[in-house]
């Protein structure tokens, strides 16, 4: 059974880095062919893709949002994660890492094999 779970800080405070890790059980990181993404729902709004991680090691970001995330992982421990700097109230949201083997950026329907349950990130002073 694969599963995902996301940790981190619950609160940010404005302009600070939002760090998030996901824990993957289940199936490695590495197995080919899989993207192991970011994806994120500010309330009242539809999901957002951020990022993923390759099975390879590359990273791909969206575009919109590149300048301030950095993606990484520890194969060592099935994780990878999130760092989005520079944090604003806008970027509250749940947050959620799901894998799958579609191509980010042709996946506008967030079709993924895997998802985490998400967390909730709240960006306040």
């Amino acid at each position: 059974q694969v599963q995902l779970r996301e940790s981190g800080p619950g609160l940010v405070t404005p302009s600070q880095t939002l760090s998030l890790t996901c824990s993957v059980s289940g199936l490695s990181i590495t197995t080919n062919n899989y993207f192991w993404n970011w994806i994120r729902q500010p309330p009242g709004k539809e999901l957002e893709w951020m990022g993923a991680m390759h099975f390879s090691g590359a990273s791909y970001y969206s575009p919109s949002l590149r300048s301030r995330t950095s993606l990484s992982w520890d194969t060592s421990k099935n994780q990878f994660f999130l760092q989005l700097g520079s944090a604003t109230p806008e970027d509250t949201a749940v947050y959620f890492c799901a894998g799958g083997t579609s191509f980010p950026y042709t996946n506008s329907g967030h079709e993924y094999d895997y998802w985490g349950q998400g967390t909730q990130v709240t960006v306040s002073s």
